[in-house]
């Protein structure tokens, strides 16, 4: 596989992502996909599924996880709703979670990813941030059964503190989905220098862009096209090129009530990520 496939986050049937048609007229080669409905979830739904990407010629790399009930209506909003770390609905979207490893098992899919939520603090919290290190070592412990990755979204917490998680789960199939832009939406540092911290740990990357909020980590910042907010994707790019990071590109764009602008918006982030491969790989 060449360095750096150009890929989209896409959906089935639910979730924010362009529809497998939409990802074959850009000429995408790769997707991550969000996790379909439970009702789809089916070994017959899967051989269609894998019928239609043998038919457009894309490969998948991570299906993604969500669960009924998430809200990124704000930052408080999220923090008490989205992940694995709520506790009034972990055990039962943990089972989710492990049926959706066993559907993207069914894909022949190696990497299973999620937001796993607001980590609690170790410092302030210890009993919740182990019952989520317990929860996260339940289901690294499930997909590697399946021989699966579990690769954990950034956003929710700093560099430093994703470390420190990862290093207390203490799972070697545990990694990170490295999301610049969350980095910035979120208030939680800086995304280039987040990388270089994490490096070593990131398997899969989202290609999104967005701008501070003006008071960080208490207001959502802004999405924006790729190479229109802060995330700087050169030197983004310059960065996974110097940390050794060769897997695809996934190009995320949060906009699915507004599928023309988002159509239109991935294809620029196509041309514009292509600009900058070529720039930075040869």
């Amino acid at each position: 596989m060449d360095p750096w496939p150009i890929g989209v986050f896409a959906s089935i049937d639910a979730g924010l992502g362009v529809q497998l048609d939409v990802a074959h007229g850009l000429k995408v080669p790769t997707i991550h996909l969000h996790a379909p409905a439970p009702n789809t979830r089916t070994a017959a739904h899967a051989d269609q599924f894998l019928q239609k990407l043998d038919r457009l010629g894309i490969r998948l790399t991570a299906v993604f996880g969500g669960f009924d009930g998430e809200s990124y209506a704000d930052i408080p909003t999220t923090q008490r709703t989205v992940g694995l770390v709520p506790r009034e609905s972990r055990a039962e979207r943990t089972r989710e979670m492990l049926e959706i490893a066993d559907f993207a098992r069914r894909l022949g899919c190696d990497v299973v990813a999620l937001h796993l939520g607001f980590i609690p603090h170790r410092s302030t919290d210890r009993k919740s941030f182990e019952e989520v290190v317990d929860v996260t070592r339940r289901v690294c412990d499930h997909c590697a059964a399946n021989q699966q990755r579990l690769h954990l979204e950034t956003g929710q917490e700093t560099a430093d503190e994703l470390l420190d998680f990862l290093q207390r789960t203490q799972r070697d199939n545990l990694f990170v989905n490295f999301d610049p832009a969350n980095m910035i939406l979120y208030g939680t540092g800086n995304p280039i220098e987040a990388l270089r911290k994490v490096g070593p740990h990131v398997r899969s990357v989202h290609c999104k862009d967005g701008t501070w909020a003006a008071r960080p980590g208490v207001e959502w910042g802004r999405e924006t096209p790729l190479g229109e907010g802060d995330v700087g994707f050169e030197n983004f790019l310059r960065t996974l090129h110097e940390i050794g990071y060769q897997g695809p590109l996934t190009i995320e764009r949060e906009i699915a009530a507004e599928p023309e602008r988002q159509k239109s918006d991935i294809g620029a982030a196509i041309e514009l990520l292509n600009r900058l491969k070529s720039r930075i790989l040869t």
